[in-house]
C-alpha cells in the first residue's frame, strides 16, 4: 500500500503550497467532519515510480484547548496518527518560534519518523542560516523552497528511506478466483452493520488475515461457491471467536482499500444523500479504475419527497458512474442485499473482460460509418483499428491519424458503442487514442 506523509507545523510556514508540489495538483480529498472548522486534506503524489499519499493539516497548536485551535490540534493528530512519516514544516525566514518548540516536544514522544523541514529557504546558505533549527532536537535540517520547488526531491526520497520500500508489497501473488471487495464511504453510513450482516446472517467463514503495512484487516468468506476478500475501511476487530464493527474514520484506510480493491461497494446515506465526500471518495474510485457498485443505505428511513431527492443528487453529484449499477438496501433490517452480490461478481467479470482485436476494430469501423468524428480545419481523424491494452480497467487503444482532434463528446459515443458490445458494467472503460506518424513529416519544406 502506499505511503503516507503528513505535513504538520504552525501557521503559514507554506504546508498548503508544499503539498500542492508534492502531489503536483490543485485537487485533493477532503475529509469534511460535521462540526470541525479546519478540515485535511488528501492527494496523490510520485516521485519516479515510487507513489505516496500526502496529508496537509492547519496550523497545529498541540496544547490548544478551545475553539477553533483545538479543532485544527484534532485534525493533526488525526493525520499524524494514520501517517507512516511526518513532516514537520518551519519557516526558515521567520526562524525557530515557541510554537515549533511545542510541536517539536509533542512529535518527539510519539517516536513515529519524523523529517524536519525549512521552507522558504531560497538562496540561504545550508549551514549559517539553518542552524538554529537544531535545538528542535530532530535532527537534520532539510532546506527547501516549496514555492520554487527546490529540494523537494531530496525530501521525497529521504521520507521513504525508512520505510524500506525496496520490496514491493503488491508483488504478492493474488489467489485465483478471489474477488476482493472494498465497503467505502462516510463515517456511520451503515459500513459497519452491513458488514456484520454479511459475516452473520450469511454464515460466512471468516478470519483476521495479520494487517500489511498499516491495520488495514482483509476477511476472506465465501458465499455460493465464490471466494472474497473484504477488504476492511471500517475498522473490523476481532474479540474472541465475534467480530466486532468498530465506525473508526480514516480516510487513508478508505483510500489503501480502494487501491487494493478489485471492486468497490461505495454506499451512499440515504438520510443526508450525496455529499462532498461522497463524490470526493467517487471520484478516487474512478481515477483509480476500481469497478464500482453504488448501494444507498437507509432507504427506508426516508419518505418518498427524500427518496426523490436523494436520485436526483446522485443523477447530478456523480455523473460519472452511470456506468455502475444502484441498489436501494437497508443494512439494519436486512433488505435488498442479495441483489449486491449479483452486481459485484458483474462488475468483476467487466473489469476483467477480454476484448478480441477483430471485434473492437469492427465496432470501431461500424461506429465511424454510423456516425464520424467532426473535421478539425484541414483534418477529420481516421480511426483504423483497436486493441485491448489492459483489464481492470480495460482498456481500449485505437489507433489512426489525427487523433488529437476526436472530441471527448466522440470518445464518450465510442464508449457507449463497446460498453453495449461486451456488458461492460460496473466499470470504468479507457480509450487511448494513438496517432501514427507522418511519415512526410521531416520532408516538408
Amino acid at each position: 500500500m502506499k505511503p503516507v506523509l503528513a505535513l504538520v507545523g504552525r501557521p503559514n510556514v507554506g504546508k498548503s503550497t508544499l503539498f500542492n508540489r508534492l502531489t503536483k495538483s490543485r485537487d485533493a480529498i477532503v475529509a469534511d467532519f460535521a462540526g470541525l472548522t479546519r478540515d485535511r486534506h488528501y492527494g496523490n503524489g510520485k516521485q519516479g515510480k515510487l507513489e505516496y499519499i500526502v496529508i496537509d493539516t492547519g496550523g497545529f497548536e498541540p496544547d490548544a484547548t478551545t475553539g477553533i485551535f483545538k479543532e485544527m490540534a484534532k485534525q493533526t493528530t488525526q493525520a499524524v496518527a494514520e501517517s507512516d512519516v511526518v513532516i514537520f514544516v518551519v519557516d526558515a525566514r521567520a526562524g525557530v518560534s515557541a510554537q515549533d518548540h511545542d510541536i517539536a516536544n509533542y512529535l518527539r514522544r510519539l517516536g513515529k519518523p519524523c523529517l524536519l523541514v525549512a521552507n522558504k529557504a531560497e538562496g540561504m546558505l545550508e549551514g549559517s542560516q539553518l542552524v538554529e533549527f537544531y535545538e528542535l532536537g530532530l535532527g537534520e535540517v532539510i532546506p527547501v523552497s516549496a514555492a520554487h520547488g527546490q529540494g523537494i526531491r531530496q525530501l521525497v526520497e529521504q521520507a521513504l528511506v525508512p520505510l524500506n520500500l525496496s520490496e514491493d508489497e503488491s508483488d504478492e501473488p493474488e489467489q485465483p478466483g478471489v474477488i476482493k471487495l472494498a465497503v467505502a464511504g462516510r463515517p456511520n453510513v451503515g459500513k459497519s452493520t452491513l458488514i456484520n450482516v454479511w459475516l452473520g446472517e450469511e454464515r460466512l467463514v471468516a478470519f483476521d488475515l495479520p494487517g500489511t503495512t498499516r491495520d488495514a484487516i482483509s476477511v476472506p468468506f465465501e458465499r455460493n461457491g465464490q471466494k472474497f476478500e473484504l477488504i476492511d475501511t471500517a475498522g473490523l476487530r476481532r474479540r474472541g471467536k465475534v467480530f466486532e464493527a468498530i465506525e473508526k474514520f480514516s480516510v487513508v484506510k478508505t483510500l489503501q482499500a480502494i487501491e487494493s480493491a478489485h471492486v468497490v461497494l461505495l454506499l451512499i446515506d440515504a438520510t443526508q444523500g450525496v455529499t462532498d465526500q461522497d463524490a470526493h471518495i467517487a471520484g478516487y474510485i474512478l481515477e483509480n479504475g476500481r469497478a464500482v457498485v453504488l448501494a444507498v443505505n437507509k432507504w427506508d428511513a426516508v419518505d418518498e419527497y427524500q427518496r426523490e431527492i436523494v436520485k436526483r443528487s446522485i443523477e447530478t453529484r456523480l455523473p460519472f458512474l452511470k456506468f455502475a449499477n444502484m441498489h436501494l438496501i437497508s443494512a439494519q433490517k436486512r433488505q435488498g442485499l442479495g441483489p449486491l452480490w449479483a452486481s459485484i461478481a458483474q462488475a468483476y467479470k467487466a473489469a476483467n473482460c477480454k476484448m478480441s482485436t477483430p471485434v473492437l476494430t469492427r465496432l470501431l469501423l461500424e461506429a465511424v460509418q454510423f456516425q464520424s468524428p467532426k473535421r478539425a480545419g484541414m483534418y477529420r481523424p481516421k480511426l483504423r483499428y483497436a486493441h485491448q491494452g489492459g483489464m481492470n480497467p480495460p482498456v481500449i487503444v485505437i489507433h489512426g491519424n489525427s487523433l488529437e482532434h476526436v472530441t471527448d463528446a466522440y470518445k464518450r459515443f465510442l464508449e457507449g458503442r463497446f460498453r453495449k458490445e461486451f456488458d461492460l458494467v460496473g466499470t470504468p472503460l479507457r480509450i487511448e487514442l494513438k496517432t501514427s506518424a507522418n511519415p512526410f513529416a521531416d520532408k516538408a519544406g
